[in-house]
C-alpha cells in the first residue's frame, strides 16, 4: 500500500504557563490537564516521537515510519543528512504568562555539550490579547560583560527588545537570539528537531514546591548572540490564493497560503516532506484516490513521495506550508 498524508495524534504538554486557547481556539482535547502550554504536532524528539492517528499506518510511530520509508517520506536529501530522526519540531504554543527569557546554541556548541542539534525556530502568531508583546533580541548594542552585569542587578529586562504583536506578526529566531513569549499568546512554532534551552531568567518565579527554576547562566554566556537588530520582526506580503514566503534558512522553509478555492500544489521539484498546518477554516487534501479532511488546528504530513495534491478550503483556509530546500 503507498503513502498518502499523516495526521498524527497532538502530544500535549503540560506548562505552568499555558492557558485553555489550544482547546477554544484549535479544538485540542487536553483532559485531564487542566490547562496545556504547548501542542507538539510532529515531533521526532526522543520520548516524545509522534504516533499516527490515521489509515493502515496508524499507531505507527514516526521514527519507524522513517526506517521503512526512507527517502519516500522525508525526501532523499533529508534521509541522507538525519537518517531515521526527523528534522523539526512542529508546534502550537499557548503562553498565558509570560514565559522564561531563554537561548539555543547553534548545531556547533550543541552538538560539543549535548551531542544535539542546535535550535533555530521561528514563531507565526495567531492570536495575541491586546498589548500582548514578545521579547526577541537586544534593544541595544552591548557586550557580554554588560549582560553579565545587568543579569547580576536584576535589571536583564532593560536591555531587552519587547515586540508589540498581533495576529500575523512572525520572527525568525536563529540559535543564539534571546526570546520570549509573552503573556496571551497563541503561536505556531516551527523549529530544528532539538530540545536544548538554556534558561537566562524567569521573572524570580518558583515551581510548585516553592523552588526558584533552573537558571543556565554560565552555559547561555556562550550561546547568545549579542548583537543588536533595528528589527527583528520578519516583513511578508499576502495575497488571497497565492502561496508566500514567510521565513527561508538552511532549516526549514515556511510559506503562508490564505485560499478561498482549489488550490493545486506541484511539489515535483522538492525533495522533501511537506507539512500543513491549518490555522484557519477547514480544507480537504486529495492526492489521487485519496482524500483527507483537515479541521483549524490540525497539521499534516505530506510525504516527499506525493508529487501533486489539490487543496480543497470548505471556506476561506489559511494555512502554514513547511519543507526542507
Amino acid at each position: 500500500m503507498s503513502l498518502y498524508p499523516l495526521k498524527f495524534t497532538p502530544i500535549l504538554k503540560d506548562k505552568i504557563w499555558g492557558g485553555s486557547k489550544l482547546k477554544t481556539v484549535l479544538n485540542k482535547d487536553f483532559s485531564p490537564l487542566p490547562n496545556a502550554g504547548e501542542s507538539w504536532e510532529i515531533s521526532g524528539v526522543e520520548g516524545d516521537i509522534s504516533v499516527v492517528s490515521n489509515g493502515f499506518l496508524a499507531g505507527n510511530d514516526l521514527e519507524e515510519l522513517i526506517e521503512i520509508y526512507m527517502g519516500d517520506l522525508v525526501g532523499d536529501h533529508v534521509y541522507e543528512n538525519f537518517g531515521v530522526e526527523f528534522p523539526l519540531l512542529i508546534k502550537f504554543i499557548d503562553a498565558n504568562d509570560v514565559l522564561s527569557i531563554q537561548v539555543h546554541p547553534d548545531d556547533e556548541l550543541s552538538k560539543e555539550r549535548h551531542n544535539a542539534y542546535g535550535k533555530t525556530e521561528m514563531w507565526y502568531v495567531i492570536e495575541a490579547d491586546k498589548g500582548s508583546e514578545l521579547i526577541v533580541g537586544f534593544n541595544q548594542n552591548i557586550t557580554k560583560e554588560q549582560y553579565l552585569a545587568k543579569l547580576k542587578e536584576g535589571r536583564l529586562e532593560d536591555i531587552l527588545n519587547n515586540a508589540p504583536v498581533k495576529e500575523g506578526s512572525c520572527f525568525y529566531i536563529p540559535a543564539g537570539r534571546v526570546h520570549a513569549i509573552g503573556k496571551g499568546i497563541l503561536l505556531a512554532e516551527i523549529q530544528q528537531t532539538s530540545d536544548v534551552t538554556y534558561r537566562m531568567y524567569d521573572f524570580n518565579r518558583t515551581d510548585d514546591a516553592g523552588n526558584p527554576r533552573e537558571l543556565h547562566t554560565e552555559l547561555a554566556v556562550d550561546a547568545i548572540d549579542y548583537s543588536f537588530e533595528k528589527k527583528y520582526e520578519t516583513s511578508y506580503q499576502t495575497e488571497i490564493n497565492k502561496t508566500s514566503e514567510l521565513v527561508r534558512c538552511p532549516y526549514f522553509t515556511t510559506n503562508i497560503l490564505e485560499f478561498d478555492k482549489p488550490q493545486e500544489k506541484d511539489y515535483i521539484e522538492l525533495d522533501s516532506f511537506v507539512i500543513y498546518m491549518c490555522l484557519e477554516g477547514d480544507m480537504i487534501i486529495t492526492c489521487g484516490e485519496d482524500s483527507l479532511p483537515v479541521a483549524k488546528g490540525e497539521s499534516v504530513l505530506i510525504p516527499a513521495i506525493i508529487n501533486n495534491l489539490t487543496l480543497t478550503p470548505k471556506a476561506k483556509t489559511k494555512i502554514l506550508e513547511v519543507y526542507i530546500k
